[in-house]
């Protein structure tokens, strides 16, 4: 039964009840939300990062991720392939969400949030349409001058590469269709940044039986060539749920 004590606690809660959800947003402290994409490239058996000059006057001559503001009305993962697009040209790039980067005074202007975005390709399939600003590939070794905490994002992300790396068959997609193990282990090291016993490498790679034996050998090669090989994708995807990683 309900009793009119009953009746009046539930109008006592309705007062209590906010009615104006615009006025309460607009009583929110205002901070802006950008993007920054973290895009890493391989080539030449090098780890490089785009990057672009600033364009602020307090880092005239320093280095620079591609960033933006955040439109109001876009979602954060299309502000990142809208600020790839706009700075590069690039639209067949996928990004993954990393980490939010809130330091209060990381913004010299006030209180900035920054979302990074990363992703990893092989620079000889992706052309740049738009170099303004001087965008071009850096070699990741001794990053040195960058605008704003730049290069704090730039580790964390080079540290969820390499995690990634590790998880799945991430760097699988940077190498040719057929590929020997020789071109397999360098892949690794350079991005994981570490030399790897041949032995214990190959060892690990045929224990996941995802290899497929070609029976074709490199060609034009100035050392003994190698058999080549193929990753069974198919076969990862449907095993993937019991994949552990790699660990070295």
């Amino acid at each position: 039964m309900i009793t009119e004590e009953i009746i009046a606690s539930l109008t006592d809660d309705n007062r209590n009840l906010i009615q104006d959800v615009h006025a309460l947003v607009e009583s929110y402290p205002h901070v802006p939300i950008t993007v920054d994409c973290v895009i890493f490239g391989f080539d030449n058996n090098e780890l490089k990062v785009l990057l672009i000059r600033s364009d602020i006057e307090m880092y005239r001559g320093k280095w620079s991720l591609l960033g933006d503001f955040a439109h109001d009305d876009e979602e954060l993962d299309g502000a990142a392939y809208r600020v790839l697009h706009e700075r590069t040209g690039m639209d067949d790039v996928f990004l993954e969400q990393v980490k939010t980067f809130s330091k209060p005074n990381r913004h010299p202007g006030g209180r900035v949030l920054t979302v990074a975005y990363c992703s990893l390709l092989n620079i000889e399939h992706h052309d740049l349409e738009i170099t303004d600003n001087e965008l071009h590939w850096h070699s990741i070794k001794n990053l040195c001058g960058m605008a704003f905490d730049h290069k704090e994002i730039l580790d964390v992300c080079y540290a969820w590469l390499r995690k990634r790396m590790l998880e799945h068959p991430l760097g699988l997609n940077l190498l040719p269709e057929k590929f020997s193990l020789r071109e397999l282990q360098n892949l690794y090291e350079v991005i994981l940044d570490i030399k790897l016993d041949r032995r214990n490498f190959r060892k690990k790679f045929f224990s996941m039986d995802f290899l497929i034996d070609t029976g074709e050998y490199e060609d034009d090669v100035p050392h003994r060539p190698g058999r080549l090989y193929r990753f069974d994708f198919n076969k990862y995807e449907h095993n993937k749920r019991r994949w552990t990683g790699i660990e070295f």
